[in-house]
């Protein structure tokens, strides 16, 4: 009886058909926009609001682009979660 969840293919293979080429823009994007983020917070603390709402819409953007790099780089890589398998 096999177990549930198992499959023939071993992990290496899977893994190894995972490792396609990905987008390097997104992570970089994730870690601006932590790093605009964590500015506007300490802008905002220190008391300077114009500033902070300057960063604050600045994280959007850059928010804004990363999520749009993930979308289509999911979408180059034909990994579209609304399609029915």
């Amino acid at each position: 009886m096999e177990k549930m969840g198992t499959d023939d293919r071993s992990l290496e293979e899977f893994f190894e058909e995972k490792k396609r080429i990905r987008n390097p823009f997104v992570p970089i994007g994730a870690f601006i926009t932590a790093g605009v983020l964590t500015a506007g917070l300490i802008s905002f603390r220190q008391g300077n609001s114009h500033l902070g709402q300057k960063l604050m819409r600045a994280r959007v953007v850059v928010q804004g682009a990363t999520v749009a790099l993930m979308v289509g780089t999911a979408y180059y890589y034909g990994e579209n979660p609304w399609r029915s398998s």
